[in-house]
């Protein structure tokens, strides 16, 4: 039996293939097919399942392509209504995967299709549960995303903690417990870095099932909530509905573009031009109004929390070899309407001799100064909340980026303004998006408040952060 996790750490997302005997099973697939497809026929194995553990709001899966691909069975547990072919569990069904064998655990609360799947080894013996969004490790899925008619959050976290204490709770400490999330991931508060635990560890450190009450674990699981992001319902409503398929996605985003037929295509389509490249780089010199999301941070959820409709035709500026990449990583999270990229990336557009637009980005110690010279600048700050509450430049308000396009108002347009993160990339696409809606005098700190508190800039602390 092979259990093999497939982590993609820009989703903060386990993915899972399971073998035995030529039979493979593939739980929570990303978009993309061929991960899957390459590693059983490696093998020489056929994937018999698909198991999904919920309709999930994060990113789309790859379940309904992987399915036509391969001829495999697409399983949900209880409560799961699809609009294409599908097999839905009863709650205790089993499905024989070569010399082992699954068993469905409905756990909603998270949402109300969530299952857990148990996998029984060739001796009798329960190895490992896939806890989908029900348990990660450190916390539990937050159960404010799926709220339908009569249903509160409350009453989801409730049923949460009959699914935890009724269904996985009672099973052996030495189960090895596999999440569909880790750190980073917007689905939890307080999930591990470490993407994989025993059972009886969670029983013992995690907060959430530390709960002495039902009460008591609702008030804990529903403490301190984010909004979610935007694109979660289109997702979620994408994974039970269906979607194009990825190769077709794939290809129409894969079109290279002249510079003059990306300036046409932009102006015909109203395309958003998306600008992946190292803020370092997109400051220096970019396409004007164009949105910098680097591929080298949290590039598919911050997508997903900025660019408000999935139908948005977007234009994209690469590093020459990403471009397809970025496509991909665009699909992942249901934004399929890309029209193209920037053939021979933004050095093409350069040496065409088109319009180019600046940020002026200045280290920590270029702020120091010119704080020195008006401690009274205007500063924004566009990290979480709960980030800015722990520390915070003296005087800074803060605008999390998330947030940024509701309150944009309250941003002075006719002085310069100095925008600021923990280390540089969410700052950049805070500029990039006030460049882009006519902010003229906007100021990029690299570095962020990392590098503001190496200088002698004075830093508001919370009581609990000293």
């Amino acid at each position: 039996m092979i259990i093999e996790q497939l982590y993609t750490g820009c989703l903060a997302q386990g993915a899972y293939y399971i073998e035995s005997n030529g039979e493979a099973a593939i739980i929570d697939p990303l978009r993309e097919t061929s991960p899957y497809t390459r590693k059983t026929d490696k093998a020489g194995a056929k994937i018999k399942y698909v198991f999904e553990t919920h309709f999930h709001a994060d990113f789309v899966s790859g379940h309904v392509d992987l399915a036509k691909k391969t001829g495999a069975t697409i399983v949900y547990g209880p409560n799961a209504d699809t609009s294409y072919k599908a097999y839905h569990a009863r709650d205790g069904e089993t499905f024989s995967l070569g010399n082992v064998t699954i068993t469905v655990l409905h756990t909603p609360g998270h949402t109300a299709e969530s299952t857990t799947y148990l996998l029984t080894d060739e001796t009798g013996k329960d190895r490992a549960i896939f806890t989908g969004d029900t348990l990660f490790i450190g916390d539990v899925g937050r159960p404010d995303l799926a709220i339908k008619g009569d249903l509160t959050e409350r009453d989801l976290a409730g049923m949460l903690y009959d699914s935890l204490h009724a269904k996985i709770m009672p099973l052996a400490d030495d189960v090895i417990v596999y999440p569909a999330h880790g750190a980073g991931s917007a689905c939890g508060k307080n999930m591990s870095k470490e993407t994989t635990d025993t059972l009886g560890n969670q029983k013992r450190f995690n907060y959430a099932l530390q709960a002495k009450s039902k009460t008591e674990f609702i008030e804990k699981v529903l403490d301190g909530l984010t909004t979610a992001p935007a694109y979660f319902a289109e997702n979620a409503r994408l994974n039970k509905e269906g979607y194009e398929p990825i190769d077709r996605v794939m290809k129409r985003g894969s079109h290279a573009l002249s510079p003059d037929a990306f300036e046409l295509s932009v102006n015909e389509t109203s395309a958003l031009i998306l600008d992946v490249r190292d803020a370092v780089d997109f400051a220096k010199s970019f396409i004007p109004n164009s949105v910098n999301i680097g591929l080298n941070g949290q590039f598919a959820p911050w997508v997903g929390a900025l660019i408000p409709e999935l139908t948005q035709p977007i234009a994209l500026v690469t590093p020459k070899g990403q471009e397809k990449e970025t496509v991909l990583r665009l699909a992942r999270v249901g934004y399929d309407n890309c029209i193209g990229f920037l053939e021979g990336g933004f050095s093409a557009w350069q040496q065409a001799g088109k319009e180019l637009d600046t940020i002026e980005s200045i280290s920590a110690d270029e702020f120091e100064k010119r704080w020195q010279q008006n401690p009274a600048i205007p500063v924004i700050d566009v990290r979480k909340p709960a980030e800015f509450v722990g520390e915070h430049v003296e005087g800074a308000k803060n605008v999390s980026l998330d947030n940024l396009n509701d309150h944009m108002a309250e941003i002075n347009r006719n002085e310069p303004v100095y925008v600021h993160c923990a280390g540089g990339y969410r700052s950049m696409v805070a500029n990039s998006i006030l460049k882009a809606r006519g902010f003229t005098n906007v100021v990029n700190v690299e570095g962020g408040l990392t590098a503001i508190k190496k200088t002698n800039v004075p830093i508001v602390l919370s009581v609990s952060s000293h």
